[in-house]
């Protein structure tokens, strides 16, 4: 391939990966040629773990925790557990090539057909991004923001990021120039990695109020035209090659465990993002652990295939798909840009993985299609289906823990759901995961119906991802799991049900919040517990179950305590024509509920139209109503429809635990929520208070005549 200066624009699109590797004196994979798997061995002599672990404190610091990006903190080491050992992501990397570096690490799919890295080639990749890093002129403890979806790209440079003594910084892609600024600005970035022209464009909106930054790289769209500091992909490794191997070996050896090497920003649901700072021991430690709670497997017992969707920028996806990949040597392969738009399904088909993760709503999206295709079904496959279901619902929550199941269970797998299961992708599929918002007991069971469990994390930005793991070695039906082995937690200030706050300790427990001294001190108290803000409780053999959030508690202007989610998730249950549904009444005479309807999504947007999904135009032909669009029936205040969301209320109030706990007053958005609209945030997230202010005049509407 010739210089990319000379090369015509049309011809650099999705050339960065394939032209780095020609960089690295091999041939493009695009071409059909491998990387030489002699290569990386003149390189991997010169940073041995053995010198990094002479970088090790030798006065460890005794603050638990710091707002600088160039702190260090005292590593939460417990004498009681036996995992004493700390590494940094160097020495986790380096340890991993000795067994997997021939193992393919990255799948990624260019003109129609998958090509693969290995562990090795990945490896140097990520050295060569950190002396273009370098060169650059990356700073200690200045940040690398990435602004792109997922992709072999975001891997290396984030890697890359580390290994040349910065910190990784993820940007979700759906951020306002605004939002970008806010972080860029706050982590000092002094490069910020981007993957289209879009994006780019926000940064070049910006670039004059980011005093740090210095130099913009992008990898999947190239720029019409050359622009001063903005660099390709390939011509930014390319300027790795004047940086010297020693030099970054100086300061790969010079890392310590507990520094920052990760930022994490949460989502802003209640004020500004607040920049969640994890140390090398942060990841390196849950990338081990935390999985291993989740049941994930070394390469050398089985090979783990993940497809890469969820945005990295978050912290469960970032642990899962990059650092836990590099731990046991998983396949990671990446999903198209337009995955939660329809193409994921076609992904994990041809993938196969072996283990999934998904968002709540991810699941949800997965089981009304499912709904939507036996609809409009033959009248024997769908009556198939729903008896293959039936059973083998009824098995699984009578017999959770049999592995031993009666023939009509075995027969209704064969004939019906490995089918279905084939269908999804997930023939092979052995752990799915959710995690980062709660899930109905409705999707539960809809998803055991067609022998999947679904296994729930529990944990936080700051708590580097999961503290509580399910596995199919601790599984118990709505429970998040049990804590992972080496953590601690403790309920404080419980109640006579023994529900309190959700407390964590251990080497999940994050650095502190960036610059944010009094966030961290409100976090963090004197003797190093993590207070999460979320109310949970945990059963006799250690399960724990989140029940809602301390700050999302309803309290009435009577003085009543209302925990919003058990409500919503029973309304959610009653009336499965409902998308979503939020709870008022905080200092109000009493409680009321927004609900949206569940619509169709836009294939180029995934924003969503007007038009109700099958199940909702099914549930609507049942009460006599011909409705199809959310328009039919809010526009027209459909009267049938109406009347059976009432009804559906009336029967959540009767099982409420008091009269206060009663919804007297309801409406009917004209529109789903969504990340475009403000209302969810990147995860599919509930933002309340971004609610409460858009849909004020409506929620002022149920309490007017209170006022009189």
């Amino acid at each position: 391939m010739p210089d990319s200066r000379e090369t015509p624009q049309d011809s650099r699109q999705d050339s960065s990966l394939g032209a780095t590797q020609e960089n690295l004196g091999t041939s493009s994979l695009t071409d059909g040629h491998t990387l030489s798997k002699e290569s990386p061995s003149q390189v991997l002599d010169l940073s041995s773990p053995e010198k990094a672990k002479d970088a090790q404190p030798n006065s460890p610091e005794e603050a638990l925790w710091t707002t600088r990006a160039d702190g260090r903190v005292r590593l939460r080491i417990d004498p009681s557990c036996p995992q004493q050992s700390s590494y940094t992501v160097h020495q986790m990397f380096y340890e991993a090539l000795d067994k997997y570096g021939h193992l393919h690490a990255l799948g990624f799919k260019r003109q129609g057909s998958w090509e693969h890295v290995s562990y090795s080639q990945y490896y140097l990749l990520a050295r060569k991004a950190a002396k273009g890093f370098l060169k650059l002129g990356l700073e200690p403890a200045h940040s690398v923001a990435i602004l792109g979806f997922n992709s072999p790209e975001w891997f290396f440079s984030a890697v890359g990021t580390v290994f040349a003594g910065g910190i990784v910084t993820g940007i979700y892609t759906t951020s306002t120039p605004e939002a970008c600024q806010y972080i860029a600005h706050d982590c000092r970035a002094n490069v910020i990695v981007v993957d289209t022209q879009k994006q780019l464009e926000k940064i070049l909106k910006i670039w004059k109020n980011l005093p740090h930054l210095k130099a913009v790289v992008t990898y999947r769209e190239p720029p019409p035209e050359r622009i001063a500091n903005v660099h390709t992909m390939e011509e930014f490794m390319e300027l790795g090659d004047q940086v010297p191997e020693a030099d970054l070996d100086t300061i790969i050896n010079a890392q310590q465990p507990n520094q920052c090497c990760v930022l994490v920003y949460t989502s802003g649901t209640t004020g500004s993002p607040k920049g969640v700072m994890l140390s090398q021991d942060n990841i390196t430690w849950t990338a081990r652990y935390g999985s291993q709670a989740g049941d994930i497997q070394p390469a050398e017992v089985q090979q783990e295939v993940v497809v890469s969707y969820l945005p990295l920028s978050h912290v469960a996806a970032q642990i899962y798909d990059l650092w836990t990949g590099l731990q046991w040597g998983a396949q990671v392969c990446f999903a198209e840009p337009d995955a939660l738009k329809g193409s994921l399904v076609d992904t994990l088909r041809e993938v196969q993985p072996t283990s999934h993760m998904g968002v709540p709503r991810v699941w949800e999206k997965i089981m009304e299609r499912i709904q939507e295709v036996a609809a409009q079904s033959g009248f024997i496959r769908r009556k198939m289906l729903l008896w293959a279901m039936s059973v083998t619902l009824e098995q699984n929550l009578t017999c959770l823990g049999s592995d031993l199941k009666p023939f009509t269970a075995r027969l209704a797998d064969y004939l019906v759901l490995a089918k279905v299961r084939q269908a999804l992708g997930f023939a092979k599929c052995e752990k799915s995961f959710y995690g980062a918002a709660p899930m109905t007991a409705d999707t539960q069971h809809f998803f055991l119906g067609l022998n999947i469990r679904l296994y729930s994390g529990y944990g936080l930005s700051e708590t580097s991802g999961p503290h509580f793991m399910s596995s199919p070695r601790n599984y118990r039906l709505y429970s998040s799991g049990k804590v992972v082995p080496g953590c601690q937690a403790k309920l404080v200030n419980q109640d006579a049900e023994g529900t309190g706050e959700i407390c964590l300790w251990g080497r999940t427990v994050f650095m502190g919040y960036l610059n944010m001294e009094d966030k961290t001190r409100e976090a963090i108290d004197a003797d190093g517990w993590l207070h999460t803000g979320d109310v949970g409780r945990l059963d006799a053999d250690g399960f724990l179950y989140i029940t809602g959030r301390l700050k999302e508690l309803i309290i009435t202007a009577g003085g009543e305590n209302v925990p919003p989610m058990p409500i919503e998730e029973a309304v959610k249950t009653e009336l499965p024509i409902v998308s979503c549904a939020m709870l008022i009444g905080d200092q109000r005479k009493f409680l009321s509920m927004l609900l949206t309807l569940k619509c169709t999504l836009d294939p180029d947007t995934s924003d969503p139209t007007d038009n109700l999904t099958e199940q909702v135009v099914e549930f609507c032909q049942r009460v006599g109503s011909n409705a199809t669009t959310v328009s039919d029936i809010v526009g027209k205040k459909d009267q049938a429809v109406y009347q059976a969301i009432e009804e559906g209320i009336q029967r959540v109030n009767r099982n409420a635990a008091a009269r206060p706990h009663h919804i007297q007053k309801w409406a009917i958005l004209q529109r789903d929520f969504s990340i475009s609209g403000g209302e969810l945030g990147p995860t599919m997230k509930l933002k309340r208070l971004t609610v409460l202010e858009k849909y004020k005049d409506v929620i002022d509407s149920f309490y007017q005549e209170q006022k009189k």
